[in-house]
């Protein structure tokens, strides 16, 4: 069972440390970094269809018993993204293999995409806040620097406002921790989850359950606290954004879902509300953003902000309906958007811009990677039967089950308005005659290797079977919605009976 639930740390953690020992064999390093996320991806469906069979799974590191050592646990929830994980890793590992120049092969690109990983999956199976800070920070730098990986101007100047609102985020997430250590003597989560509604002062529970909001809220890009993601996302290669939009943000959302479902449940009725808001207000900010941009990525981090929303509004609903469709959103969203950047990089890769005004005559030149896009556009925006139509059904359902008819008239309109910037992106980019002076000729770049379209095309395939299968993945994820609403099995697993 214990070495199962760490095989999802030891493979990224290994594969970076024998990356770092190839520094001087690039071929050395590719083959590494895509044979350790095939790896990563075995191991996490591995670890999900065992706690599909037998439940939560728990391991306490030393021996020491819990609340006192450090926790190892995976749910569901947990398992589904550290599956999610996998999924993404490895396809930007294989698009990476074609794409990624060798000055960044040189820096250490394939260790700092494996240590981001390994970040990612402690995150996701932790049971302790302050270790939960400790892999945040892990992912963090590791993101930095293959967000400034390569030293353009650009580059830098959006690893700087990333790094800047994020250690913001890092700063108020470590003094909630401190100050909830010092009132209730535990950071295990199992641990909290009985003594936290049990505190003779609920008000000052409440406001620290305010800054571990706002802290989550930057690194989730939620409204209003969002700047970061489209000042940054666009700026290094697209194999960078797309591991970023595929997996970053979630972490956010999950230590959310963790924190406000086990720990901070006394105001559910305030948080319900406050969530709820900042859901429909990320939402709308994140689509109008989209609608002001020209340049290909800058759009996509935008959507990317705007689809967060869905996922808070199935939080702020907390129903079994709401939470399990939130769940399958970030596994449809994960899937789709990381597809959406990778063909942003290979139609990047063949016109050397992404500006939407002079690209154009795609769909002649390049069927393939147009029919790619519109795939993963009309997902993203909620077409039947794709993924993004199941996931924003359920959200809808939920929604108009608690009676919330004005957020769900605001996510049915943002879906439209979605479908509305796809569109426009097929027209100029795809449909539209190539300008004059333009060339559809194919050009001999290294984004025309068939690892980079066979991942693109994978992960464009994975999306639409993801919606014409939903039903299984539907059943998956209300099951651990249902073991969000009752902790009892997780607090049980980690601190016995």
């Amino acid at each position: 069972m214990a070495i199962a639930l760490l095989l999802p740390l030891l493979i990224p953690l290994t594969t970076a440390v024998l990356c770092l020992l190839a520094h001087r064999s690039p071929a050395t390093q590719r083959l590494l970094g895509a044979a350790g996320a095939a790896a990563l991806l075995v191991a996490g469906l591995a670890l999900l269809a065992r706690v599909w069979d037998d439940g939560v799974q728990v391991t306490q590191a030393g021996g020491w018993a819990a609340p006192f050592g450090i926790s190892l646990v995976v749910d569901l929830l947990s398992a589904v993204l550290v599956a999610l994980t996998g999924v993404v890793g490895l396809a930007v590992a294989l698009y990476s293999l074609a794409t990624i120049d060798p000055e960044r092969e040189r820096f250490g690109y394939y260790p700092l995409l494996h240590v981001l990983l390994l970040g990612v999956c402690g995150a996701f199976l932790t049971g302790d806040l302050f270790n939960l800070y400790v892999w945040f920070e892990v992912l963090l730098i590791a993101s930095f620097v293959l967000l400034a990986l390569g030293g353009e101007r650009a580059q830098l100047e959006g690893a700087i406002k990333y790094v800047a609102l994020n250690l913001v985020s890092s700063m108020l997430f470590l003094v909630a921790v401190g100050l909830l250590y010092a009132e209730v003597g535990t950071l295990n989560m199992a641990d909290l989850a009985r003594r936290v509604p049990l505190h003779p002062q609920p008000a000052l529970i409440t406001t620290l359950a305010m800054l571990f909001l706002i802290a989550f809220g930057i690194k989730a890009a939620a409204f209003p606290l969002f700047f970061w993601l489209p000042a940054s996302y666009h700026t290094p290669p697209a194999a960078v954004s797309a591991l970023f939009a595929g997996l970053l943000s979630k972490v956010g959302v999950y230590a959310l879902i963790r924190t406000f479902t086990l720990i901070f449940v006394q105001d559910e009725g305030l948080f319900q509300t406050l969530i709820l808001s900042i859901a429909g207000l990320t939402m709308l900010t994140g689509v109008f953003g989209a609608l002001a941009q020209r340049e290909l990525r800058r759009i996509l981090a935008f959507e990317s902000i705007s689809q967060i929303g869905y996922m808070l509004l199935g939080l702020g609903l907390l129903s079994r309906l709401g939470l399990g469709g939130a769940l399958f959103f970030m596994l449809h969203h994960g899937i789709v958007k990381t597809s959406l950047f990778l063909v942003s990089g290979l139609i990047e890769e063949w016109r050397r811009t992404g500006d939407l005004r002079a690209l154009g005559g795609l769909y002649r030149a390049a069927p393939g990677l147009a029919a790619m896009f519109l795939v993963a556009a009309l997902s993203m925006a909620g077409l039947p039967p794709l993924s993004g139509f199941a996931a924003k059904l359920a959200l809808v359902q939920a929604g108009l089950g608690a009676g919330q008819g004005l957020l769900v008239g605001v996510a049915l309109a943002v879906s439209v308005l979605t479908l509305f910037v796809m569109m426009r992106i097929w027209s100029e980019v795809f449909w539209r005659p190539a300008l004059a002076g333009g060339t559809d000729e194919r050009l001999a770049v290294r984004s025309s290797r068939g690892s980079a379209i066979g991942a693109t095309l994978a992960l464009v395939a994975l999306a639409a079977l993801l919606g014409i299968g939903a039903e299984p993945v539907f059943v998956m994820t209300l099951r651990a919605a249902e073991e969000l609403l009752d902790p009892g099995a997780y607090i049980i697993g980690v601190l016995g009976e």
